[in-house]
């Protein structure tokens, strides 16, 4: 337990860093005790640890990726069908990239290779919601017991997800343009370059850094407004009010935690500071775990992104049954917390 410790506090959580910065801060004449001290310390320690883990991840992420490029996810799946194909899609979506918008162009992929809607619809719902990332930031956070149930319960939501859908039989509600579409290469079967490339560990290496330069890029500004966010809750807010809002005497904390989340756009380490935060100000896990989600899988740049995918009562479908899921994933955790 005593290395697990040393593994979560000081690996995943950089507690080090944590006491390098305030040292440096106190070296430079800033009273971190006070607010602004303590919000200054915290946003700078913040926004290092999560692009650190950022960088880290997107590598070791993109690296495995990297055996899995479109054509080869298209024939795994394109095998499988039924209630194994959505677990497979579920499954899938665990290494690939974080945030929703970043799934909807593969997602639209799938649906052109002919995959089955319940299948590509599992594979969306657990892409942002579920991947390698989550276990270890969320390890960092929460813990190992609540990581590792988050993962499976996220999967159990996207199979569930898809499966709904696929009852529904609304094949005819996908856009024209992302619909199965004949083709042929050779021997008469769909490939890609990308797929005929050789793929060595310097090829990989080098595709593998393209990805974290080009998800910095993309994500580092929701970084700062969500470790600015998080400072503010840490520091300014006072816990009261906080907990009048989201805490455990209010019934309906988990709903509003949900749809605050829905108008917001970031991956989880856009969300991570602000969840650290809020736990720091006694919020129950549930509640931050569907703030977390409601940010990750049902924004509203990811709900426009799909409008142009999905017709309107298929998006309706889909948006229902992410957020009845979001939100008893979240009742869920806050009832099975004093048992972690």
């Amino acid at each position: 337990m005593s290395a697990w410790d040393f593994i979560q506090d000081q690996i995943l959580g950089m507690q080090w860093l944590n006491e390098l910065i305030g040292s440096l801060l106190t070296a430079l004449g800033m009273d971190i005790t006070t607010q602004l001290g303590s919000s200054v310390q915290f946003f700078i320690y913040d926004t290092i640890k999560i692009l650190i883990l950022l960088t880290i991840l997107i590598y070791i992420i993109s690296y495995i990726e990297s055996y899995f490029p479109p054509e080869r996810t298209k024939r795994i799946l394109g095998k499988l069908g039924g209630l194994g194909g959505r677990v497979v899609g579920a499954l899938l979506g665990t290494v690939t990239p974080f945030c929703s918008c970043s799934s909807i162009p593969i997602f639209i992929g799938f649906n052109k290779a002919g995959l089955p809607l319940g299948t590509s619809i599992s594979f969306l719902i657990s892409s942002p919601l579920v991947d390698i990332a989550s276990i270890i930031i969320l390890m960092g956070v929460f813990g190992a017991e609540v990581a590792f149930l988050y993962v499976i319960v996220g999967i159990i939501l996207a199979v569930v997800g898809g499966t709904i859908i696929d009852r529904m039989h609304m094949e005819d509600q996908i856009m024209d343009f992302a619909k199965a579409q004949s083709c042929s290469c050779g021997s008469g079967n769909c490939c890609s370059v990308e797929e005929q490339a050789p793929h060595d560990f310097r090829t990989r290496s080098a595709y593998s850094w393209e990805q974290v330069k080009l998800t910095v890029s993309r994500v580092w500004k929701y970084i700062l407004i969500g470790v600015f966010i998080g400072a503010l809750i840490h520091d300014w807010i006072p816990t009261d009010i906080i907990q009048a809002v989201l805490g455990d005497n209010n019934p309906f904390s988990v709903i509003i935690a949900t749809l605050i989340g829905i108008p917001m756009y970031a991956d989880i380490f856009g969300t991570l500071p602000i969840a650290e935060a809020l736990l720091s100000k006694g919020v129950e896990i549930g509640t931050i775990l569907a703030f977390m989600m409601g940010v990750t899988a049902t924004s509203l740049p990811s709900i426009m992104m799909l409008k142009s995918v999905m017709k309107t009562r298929l998006l309706a479908a889909f948006i229902v049954i992410a957020i009845v899921g979001i939100i008893v994933t979240g009742y869920l955790f806050n009832f099975i917390q004093p048992f972690l």
